[in-house]
């Protein structure tokens, strides 16, 4: 696909989320045919949200890292999509629930970087990437489904769009937390009062290290890297469940503590 096809599609995406209209889907000569496109796409789609007043790239979702999740959406391996500024809350998140098309939430494990993962200190393994966490959290991933009928998209094409990648809550950062006990620990979502799932790290492919790793290899194969105090959502330890006006949102962690969210 030539640039201009690119930059067209990141456009089209851009304005999607302006208008809040069910996307369905590119025109041919613009629908990405494998990840690389995909990726090209969403790069560019991050510099236009950027500019449009949604503050910088803070940090990444990994979607797809669980069994729960990979069966939920049909898909067996992670992809990615931004975080910025403008959509993270801390502790206690507050959103409207009309700024979305579908709204969602999931039960993440989060990172906090303390050193930079740079392309070109690539090849990276676990050791190399729990060395640079400087904190672990709780988090609440707000997704939104922003598609007629997600299901009849190309996996492309969800990359493309931050994979339903909408914001975050993060708990409070538990700072010298050992990423390598991650993979224990325990996490519940409860919303309007009612446990709707639970699940523990080691479901974040086996180590939830592993899906750090992978962030750190994909963004080097495209020349990118990994920045001092990004943020990470590593994965949900639950599938995800859609919320209407007025939801409240709980999760709990048995290591990392809680986090809220509200939809009003």
């Amino acid at each position: 696909m030539s640039d201009d096809r690119l930059a067209s599609a990141a456009r089209r995406l851009c304005q999607q989320r302006d208008r809040l209209e069910p996307f369905d889907g590119f025109p041919a000569d613009e629908t990405p045919v494998d990840e690389a496109q995909a990726y090209a796409i969403q790069d560019m789609l991050h510099a236009c949200l950027s500019a449009r007043g949604w503050g910088p790239l803070v940090g990444y979702k990994i979607g797809c890292t669980t069994p729960v999740m990979q069966a939920f959406l049909g898909i067996p391996n992670p992809c990615a999509g931004g975080i910025f500024a403008g959509s993270v809350r801390h502790g206690e998140g507050e959103f409207e629930h009309d700024r979305f098309v579908r709204v969602g939430v999931e039960c993440e494990v989060a990172v906090i970087l303390g050193t930079d993962l740079p392309a070109e200190a690539a090849p990276f393994d676990r050791s190399r990437a729990a060395a640079a966490v400087a904190a672990c959290a709780a988090a609440i991933e707000v997704v939104d489904d922003r598609y007629r009928d997600y299901r009849a998209l190309t996996t492309p094409t969800l990359i493309a769009d931050d994979f339903f990648g909408a914001g975050c809550v993060l708990g409070t950062p538990v700072a010298g937390f050992d990423p390598f006990a991650l993979a224990r620990t325990c996490a519940h979502m409860v919303i309007d009062g009612q446990t709707v799932g639970s699940g523990v790290g080691s479901d974040i492919l086996g180590e939830p290290l592993d899906a750090l790793v992978w962030l750190a290899e994909s963004l080097a194969r495209r020349g990118a890297g990994l920045q001092r105090e990004q943020v990470v959502l590593l994965g949900s330890l639950v599938q995800t469940h859609w919320v209407g006006r007025g939801a409240d949102v709980w999760i709990t962690n048995d290591a990392l503590g809680e986090v809220r969210a509200h939809f009003k």
